[in-house]
């Protein structure tokens, strides 16, 4: 019984933390571009450079 009453308060700690966590991302803006990040991996790096000299 003891130890419940250590994971059980624990667990709702941790919970919470990622509620927030799931939150802020959302709010900060993480989800916005799905897209583009699809598109850059196909995309090679050599052409965005412009030759040096």
């Amino acid at each position: 019984m003891t130890g419940l009453t250590i994971l059980i308060p624990a667990a709702l700690f941790l919970g919470a933390l990622g509620l927030v966590a799931c939150i802020w991302s959302l709010r900060s803006g993480q989800y916005d571009d799905l897209e583009g990040a699809a598109v850059r991996m196909l995309s090679d790096p050599e052409d965005d450079e412009t030759p040096r000299k």
